[in-house]
């Protein structure tokens, strides 16, 4: 990765008629923008279909996209909706409210499947064919929708539970008009990412994606792959991933997905990851390994724990499966999300790996031996950020730093208030040995806390934040670029 710079923006944040950032035209003008800015890079985060809480890291899927960010006008294009189809969808522009949305994206995609034609049909009978997973996936959720939407480990027919052929092939024949359903939906899905994808990229500029560490265990990929978690006979596991009180909370975080059958996995030669891997390679250019200090060391929570503090460390896989990734995908571009409690073991980790941290300006105005503070990066194999999708932006973090973080911040940064902190820390990220330096778009945009995306332990009010229409201007594109191309010369 050459020396550069991006902005941190996900899709659902994108502004629009349709109630939520969709793969269309306003994704393309913000690519534009992205060029017009000098920046190289787009960071996203998880495009998966949401899960409890909306959050893009509980997703039901490692592979699937989220029917939500379809743009309704390509399928309008396809003759799968008309004018009027798109006039109901329309609403007044503000935060996602993901409750309407469940309710009218449903509509409008089995509206759209009511009109498909027998050719459109069998390309995505073909689609399903090369990629396995999208069948388990259909049958995932076409057996939801069947059985109330109760989790699979509670559905009624043991057999199916258990992801047995012969009772996988039952229901996928009682299913099929379900399975066709939803196998649609994720052709869609992928026609639409694969053209924006190449637009984006026709741009010079690559997507960066994120791959979280654990996956949902109410999801198709546990129901499918059991072996590959640390579950009982009636699928319910013993320890849920976690990670134990910090910066962000006293109780530490509960997350509750599966832990992985770290032992299995080796001896299978991580086929999972490489498998995993390869599908996220094909929608991005980079990757952003969540949480990577648990692959040196895992927070295990005995499961029924009220809150994380119960947990303890367990020794996570390390080098083994890290050296499998790197060497199967070299082409892709992996940041290793380093934060977090570290040790020197993660350190070196990291290292071995040779992946890029990141350094994280918001943690860094504590005092002078902050090792986020840019002048400690003697190392440029690093990714800059102002903050990123959990911490606030950057008007909010000042608003909200304490008395010493003001005060030493003021000696760092010549900062005086929240504006002139927040062009502060675009300034010094920009000029920083970082390799790569992303800013939230909010921070471009002198946003406060009311645009902070997520708030880690808080279960409710997140993932909500769109720009406003018309807010990506020439101008501030122009400004962009001047400040990277000074930065560039530094």
């Amino acid at each position: 990765m050459q020396r550069s710079a991006g902005i941190l923006l996900p899709v659902f944040s994108l502004p629009g008629p349709y109630g939520i950032g969709t793969l269309g035209k306003e994704a393309r003008a913000f690519a534009d923008f992205l060029k017009a800015a000098g920046q190289r890079w787009w960071q996203i985060l998880p495009v998966g279909p949401t899960g409890a809480g909306d959050s893009p890291y509980t997703s039901v899927s490692t592979y699937a996209g989220n029917p939500l960010l379809l743009d309704p006008e390509a399928l309008a294009a396809e003759g799968l909706l008309t004018g009027e189809d798109l006039d109901r969808l329309r609403v007044p522009e503000g935060p996602v409210d993901y409750g309407a949305l469940y309710e009218s994206r449903e509509r409008m995609l089995r509206t759209a499947f009511s009109r498909l034609s027998g050719d459109k049909a069998q390309a995505m009978r073909e689609f399903a064919d090369r990629y396995p997973w999208v069948r388990e996936f259909a049958l995932y959720q076409a057996a939801k929708v069947h059985f109330g939407q109760q989790p699979w480990y509670q559905w009624p027919d043991e057999p199916l539970r258990r992801h047995e052929s012969a009772a996988v092939e039952h229901w996928r024949g009682v299913l099929a008009e379900e399975v066709a359903f939803h196998t649609a939906v994720q052709y869609w899905f992928a026609v639409q990412w694969e053209a924006l994808k190449a637009y984006v990229n026709s741009l010079g500029v690559g997507l960066i994606g994120d791959l979280p560490i654990y996956v949902s265990l109410d999801s198709a990929d546990v129901w499918a792959e059991r072996k590959e978690f640390l579950l009982d006979q009636t699928g319910r596991p013993s320890k849920v991933a976690g990670v134990p009180p910090d910066y962000f909370s006293e109780e530490g975080q509960l997350w509750g997905n599966p832990l992985y059958d770290w032992k299995a996995q080796k001896a299978d030669g991580f086929g999972w990851w490489i498998r995993r891997v390869e599908g996220a390679s094909a929608r991005f250019d980079a990757l952003r390994l969540d949480h990577f200090r648990g692959f040196e060391s895992y927070w295990a929570v005995p499961a029924g724990s009220a809150t994380a503090k119960t947990g303890q460390w367990e020794k996570g896989p390390g080098m083994d499966l890290l050296g499998v990734l790197t060497n199967w995908f070299p082409q892709i571009t992996y940041i290793a999300e380093d934060l977090g409690i570290l040790t020197d073991d993660v350190h070196r980790l990291r290292d071995a790996s040779g992946l890029p941290g990141m350094k994280v300006l918001e943690f860094a105005y504590s005092g002078p031996d902050n090792a986020y503070l840019p002048h400690h990066y003697t190392n440029p194999n690093c990714v800059c950020y102002t903050g990123t999708h959990d911490n606030d932006t950057a008007l909010g973090w000042y608003a909200g730093a304490s008395d010493q973080e003001k005060a030493f911040a003021k000696i760092y940064l010549g900062a005086e208030d929240g504006e002139s902190a927040r062009r502060a820390l675009l300034r010094v990220g920009q000029t920083s040995m970082a390799v790569l330096f992303v800013a939230q778009m909010q921070d471009y945009l002198g946003l406060g806390g009311e645009a902070r995306i997520n708030v880690p332990g808080v279960a409710n009010g997140n993932w909500r934040w769109r720009m406003a229409s018309g807010a990506a201007t020439a101008e501030l594109a122009e400004e962009i670029r001047a400040l990277t191309a000074a930065a560039s010369r530094c």
